[in-house]
Order: structure tokens, then sequence, then C-alpha cells
């Protein structure tokens, strides 16, 4: 029996990229379905030069105010997932991402291999050379924080948009979750692992033009890393209070009570002591320390274990309720924030 065929879609937010748009357009392989392509209210021609693109497979949505890289991506998978395809693959319309290492992205989801495939510029030792140095920097210092953050401790380069997932896993994520700015990639890695999706970098080099790079490395910290911190908090209350208790949960209570007991008591014999002049004895900075070296050797354990339940195992679950994600740009539409062409 012949293999039903795979539909696949490719999203391009797209905003302000006149210039680069139409090649973008015009490398897709004949391989993928439908082109979805989101005007995200630019100042130049690039709805223009879309439209001037004839192939059938090429839809094209505007908003009529600027919404954010995120929300044009929320934009195009609502309407892929209308179309009925099995995977969406974003890519951006800056022409910076080769769409020869799309089918790379795309044969691990269908081999049931994951649920989810991103870019990972930092596996590609040649191209990382010509990366940068700023994107280094930033990168590489949010990088562990969106670790924390997402539980996905065996990815790296969080940040990269050079995407592929599955209409299954994609259905099922809360819009309203994901974030409309930069920080899209990561809130979605955030997301996906609530519900348990395998996660997979793919080795791809960025492609560079010599253009200066945009990214302010202090801005960009500060902004991430106070998502970061709510997204770090979230993840661990839902996942190991919230929904479920194991032994992180027992690790974390533990550990944090010794450590804040430890310090405070510590603190407390240290202000005694410099105000009576007499030194703490052995045995009362023995309880201060002991509690401390416990409470931190269960926190580590904590972490190990973390570490080590990352997903690895595609399951086919269906998730029974409404289709938010599906359902998103219905209501842009009727909002009339949205227009398809």
């Amino acid at each position: 029996m012949e293999k039903p065929h795979t539909k696949i879609a490719v999203v391009i937010p797209a905003y302000n990229v006149a210039d680069t748009i139409v090649k973008v357009i015009m490398g897709i392989p004949k391989t993928v379905d439908a082109i979805i392509v989101v005007n995200d209210a630019s100042k130049d021609d690039t709805a223009t030069k879309v439209k001037s693109v004839k192939d059938d497979r090429v839809t094209l949505i505007s908003h009529t105010k600027n919404m954010g890289v995120g929300g044009a991506l929320l934009s195009g998978y609502s309407y892929a997932l209308g179309l009925g395809v099995d995977i969406v693959v974003k890519l951006d319309g800056d022409d910076q991402m080769d769409v020869k290492f799309m089918p790379g992205l795309i044969e691990p989801i269908l081999n049931g291999q994951a649920d989810y495939t991103k870019g990972n510029r930092f596996l590609h030792p040649v191209a990382l050379k010509k990366m940068p140095i700023i994107r280094k920097i930033s990168n590489l210092g949010l990088t562990f924080l969106s670790k924390i953050a997402s539980g996905y401790w065996n990815v790296f380069d969080p940040a990269n948009g050079y995407t592929a997932i599955s209409a299954s896993k994609l259905a099922s994520l809360d819009p309203s979750r994901v974030a409309r700015s930069y920080f899209f990639e990561t809130s979605m890695l955030c997301e996906l692992r609530k519900l348990n999706a395998v996660v997979m970098d793919i080795s791809m080099p960025a492609i560079y033009q010599n253009e200066r790079s945009s990214v302010k490395v202090p801005r960009e910290i500060f902004v991430f890393s106070t998502n970061l911190v709510a997204r770090i908090f979230d993840r661990i209350i839902s996942r190991y209070f919230l929904y479920d208790f194991t032994a992180v949960s027992l690790f974390l209570i533990t550990g944090i009570l010794l450590c804040l007991f430890g310090g405070i008591w510590g603190i407390m014999k240290w202000v005694d002591s410099m105000q009576t002049n007499i030194p703490a004895t052995t045995g009362t900075v023995l309880i201060a320390v002991l509690p401390i070296i416990l409470g931190f050797q269960l926190l580590i354990q904590a972490i190990s274990i973390d570490i080590s339940d990352v997903p690895t195992k595609v399951q086919n679950i269906s998730v029974i309720g409404e289709d938010q994600m599906g359902d998103y740009i219905k209501g842009l539409i009727a909002q009339g924030q949205v227009v398809v062409n």
C-alpha cells in the first residue's frame, strides 16, 4: 500500500524584505505544498513583490499593524493548520537561511524521531567562524538560562529561527502563551516542553551578508533574561508541583529549606559574634555549614534528574479540546487585523 503524501507548508514572516523575498520564495523546492508569506505591516513594497511571484502555492497574509516576528509566525502557523498540512517549516524572508538544509529539518519528523527540529549554528564550526562576534556573545550568554527555562538541556542555539514542527504538536500549542517578540523561539521551546515534545538540533550554518548587526547585547540580555526568569519559575512550579510531585520536587523543597536555614543561622550568629566580640564555636559554625552543603547537594541532584528527563521518544497523543492555534487567525480576520490574498 502506497504511503499517503505528507503535506508540507513553509511559513515566511516578512518585514521590510522587499529586496530578498522573491529570491527566497523562488528557492523553495517543489516538494513543498504551500508557501505562506506573512507581511507584518512592512513599510516597503514587500507585499507587492510577493504578489508578483507566479506560484499557485503562495498565499499572502497581510497584517494591518506590526505584530512582531512571533505574531507574524503565529498567523502563518494558524493558516497552515487550516490547510491540513502535516509539517510546517519556518523560513525567514531575509535570505539568511539556506533552503538546501530544509530536508534535514523535515526528515526527523517524517521518521518519527522528533516533533520539532531547529537549526544549530554552533554545530557547524566552519560557518561559526563567520558569525559576527556580537551574535556569538548574545547566543552564548543566554543559552544556559534558556536550557533551564525550557528544560531542553540537549539543545543549543535556542534563538535559531530555522525550524520545522509537526502539525499535531503545533495544534496542541496555546498561542496566548507564545511570545510575539524576538523571544518567540525560546517561548516555543518552553511551551513544547509542557507537551513532552521531542526537540532535535540540526547542524546548519546561517548565511551572513555584510550587514551590520543590530543586536544590542545589554538590551537583549536584559529583555531575554527577564522573560527567561519568569519562564524558569513557571516550568518548575507547573512541572514539579502543580501537575506532578517527584523526587525533584522533594529535593528542591528540602534543598532550599536547608540552604535558607544554614544561611540565616550563619548570618545571625555572625552578627551576634560581631556585637559581642566573642568568636563563634565550632559547633555553631557546623550548624550553619552542614545544612548549606547538604542542601546544595540536593539541589544539584534535582538538576541532574531534570537534565536526564529530556523527552527522547515521540508520543502520538491527541489533545482533546479546542484547536486554539488553528482558530487563532480566524479571530484576527474577524477583528480586521489580517487580510488574506
